[in-house]
């Protein structure tokens, strides 16, 4: 995004995108612990101008996270105690989750295993060759966009993320490793104010998205 600040301490109203989604979990009550992922570097800064500043009494470890998501997922889990038999994932970058988003995941994840929260496709989505043609039409009903949070059995992530390291396989998200056992994923319709903060004008977008939720 044109800075050296990584993307979870940019700020949205004042606080970084870490804050408000901190604030979210620290909320809710299917949440009875955090464990944090963060570069190496900013271990310090977190515990000090993030945890401690406001007052997160959830977060019990902080660890230092990956080259990739993925490793940061796996080094965070590590560090999950084994009396969790649920666990929630969630990128500090998607600051509007909520607690109802939380309560739902867990409750389907407890169901079926693994579950993630998502919203429909509403595009028309459109197949194109190397040519830059159109190849394909698909139909967009079956089709959803991923989001976070998402919640797994813990054992199902943990044999999960083993066997993607094993086999050296990447994923883009942590449903897609549960995937890659062959088992299925519960979805929870989520929201479109549920946005990733990867681009400036998201950043935009989540003032406005503030500015209407302080309006209600």
């Amino acid at each position: 995004m044109g800075s050296k600040t990584p993307k979870q301490f940019l700020t949205l109203g004042g606080l970084p995108l870490l804050v408000h989604s901190l604030r979210v979990l620290e909320a809710s009550d299917a949440i009875f612990a955090i464990v944090l992922a963060a570069p190496q570097v900013d271990l310090d800064y977190c515990k000090r101008d993030i945890v401690e500043k406001y007052g997160f009494k959830k977060v019990r470890k902080i660890v230092a996270g990956g080259a990739e998501r993925q490793d940061s997922v796996r080094l965070g889990l590590a560090a999950v105690g084994n009396d969790a038999e649920t666990v929630l994932v969630h990128d500090a970058v998607r600051p509007f989750l909520t607690v109802s988003m939380i309560a739902q995941v867990v409750e389907a994840a407890t169901k079926h295993g693994a579950a993630i929260v998502a919203i429909p496709m509403r595009d028309t989505v459109k197949r194109a060759g190397a040519n830059g043609l159109i190849e394909e039409t698909i139909d967009r009903k079956p089709l959803w966009l991923a989001q976070t949070p998402q919640a797994f059995k813990r054992t199902l992530l943990e044999e999960a993320h083993a066997k993607a390291l094993q086999n050296g396989f990447r994923a883009t998200d942590d449903a897609q490793l549960v995937e890659q056992l062959g088992h299925r994923v519960a979805i929870v319709e989520g929201s479109t104010d549920n946005i990733k903060v990867t681009r400036p004008e998201d950043l935009a977008m989540g003032e406005s998205i503030l500015a209407s939720r302080a309006g209600r």
